[in-house]
Order: structure tokens, then C-alpha cells, then sequence
């Protein structure tokens, strides 16, 4: 065997472990992250809360100035904009109650 076999074999077995090791780092699978026990249910927030709120008052109270502002509030957080913490709300005002209807004060 002359030297240029030689050297010709030595860079084919080079090329053959240069490609067997390309090809085992291609396939080489990530290490799997733990996975955590708890459930990844988030917290129900202010906004959630006032947001069900408002959707419990029904259509004749859809005009309620603080509900505008909650929905608003939640069509920020959908769109990707951060949503401003609301101010807590007094009571909402009632109606007058079926005793004053019927004649006032006893």
C-alpha cells in the first residue's frame, strides 16, 4: 500500500466519523424539563371578578359607567396591553324598593 492510499483511507474514515457525529448531534433529543405536580390554573383576579359581576346585571344595566370601564379594561388585557388594577366600586345603587311604592313612609 503506497502513501496516497494511505492518507486516502485515514480521510475517508475522518469524513465517516465527522458524518456519524453531525448526524447524532441532529438527532439528539433535548433533556425533558419536570414537569411540575401543580395544576396551572391561574388565579381568579379583580378583573375576572367585576367581570362576572357585570355580566350578572343583564342588558338594562349595560350603560353602568363601571362596567364600561371593566369591559374596556378586559379588551386591553385580550389585545396584549396591560391592564390597569380597577378601583374597588361602592354598591350599586337600587331601585326603589316596592314599600315606597305603596305609600311611603309608616
Amino acid at each position: 500500500m503506497d502513501r496516497s492510499d494511505f492518507w486516502r483511507a485515514v480521510a475517508m474514515v475522518a469524513l465517516l466519523a465527522l458524518f456519524m457525529a453531525t448526524l447524532s448531534y441532529i438527532h439528539r433529543r433535548p433533556v425533558p424539563r419536570p414537569v411540575s405536580e401543580a395544576p396551572a390554573i391561574s388565579a381568579p383576579d379583580d378583573l375576572s371578578a367585576e367581570l362576572r359581576r357585570c355580566r350578572a346585571l343583564g342588558p338594562e344595566d349595560a350603560e353602568d359607567p363601571h362596567c364600561r370601564a371593566v369591559w374596556e379594561e378586559n379588551r386591553a388585557r385580550f389585545f396584549g396591553r396591560p391592564a390597569r388594577p380597577l378601583l374597588p366600586q361602592a354598591a350599586p345603587a337600587n331601585p326603589p324598593t316596592a314599600n315606597a311604592k305603596e305609600g311611603g313612609e309608616r
